[in-house]
């Protein structure tokens, strides 16, 4: 059992697979055969997904997808990073992994941001958003036919959550609109569900988040 589990390429492991992670990430627990273990805490799971090349790839249950707080995307890495990636790899030398945080930590993290304010104004901004993602109609944005389904109210909590931590990685104890919109796209993109009639009209889920967040009102 770990506290960090890495789930390299997810969308290439079968459906077992799949039902196993999706309890350990619902329910902190796993089950093999008659005997249920609970997992150490804390306990977060980081997963990658290639976009790119789809063969021999299994589609990715919502339920499972939805456990994700935050997808971020990562693009190609600038030439400085790539020549010292390149510098890394061609020279044969140990590598030590030290630890940079303890779970003692990160539960002081977590008392921290409990404290971090939420003004009722944002949240609303916040529900709006969401919202918006379901009903655009109910908000001047004529986004219905795009939509397939919109965020689920995890996207809510996650997104009132991201917001404050990242207001604290600022070193504020507050919570602002800008924070939210600093972390939408993050919370948003995998939540998002297209209809085909998006995809024909080249329309993408980043598209529709820039709108809400350019067209919902800013307390």
């Amino acid at each position: 059992f770990t506290n960090l589990l890495l789930a390299d390429e997810i969308n290439r492991a079968p459906a077992k697979v799949q039902s196993a992670l999706l309890e350990a990430m619902q329910e902190h627990q796993v089950t093999i055969g008659d005997h249920t273990y609970p997992l150490p805490e804390p306990f977060m799971v980081m997963a990658t997904q290639n976009p790119i090349e789809q063969e021999g790839t299994y589609p990715l249950p919502e339920a499972q997808i939805d456990r994700f707080m935050l997808k971020c995307k990562v693009s190609y890495p600038s030439k400085d990073d790539e020549r010292r990636i390149m510098n890394r790899f061609t020279r044969k030398r140990d590598v030590q992994v030290n630890s940079v945080m303890s779970a003692e930590q990160i539960f002081l993290l977590r008392d921290l941001l409990d404290q971090v304010y939420c003004d009722e104004k944002v949240g609303e901004y916040i529900l709006d958003l969401v919202f918006a993602t379901r009903q655009p109609s109910a908000y001047n944005i004529p986004a219905d036919h795009q939509i397939e389904y919109g965020a689920s109210p995890r996207a809510t909590l996650y997104l009132n959550l991201a917001s404050r931590a990242n207001a604290m990685l600022h070193g504020r104890g507050y919570a602002t609109p800008q924070d939210v919109k600093e972390i939408a796209h993050d919370v948003f993109r995998h939540r998002i569900m297209l209809t085909y009639e998006a995809e024909a009209e080249e329309v993408t889920s980043e598209d529709l988040i820039a709108r809400l967040l350019n067209d919902i009102p800013v307390p």
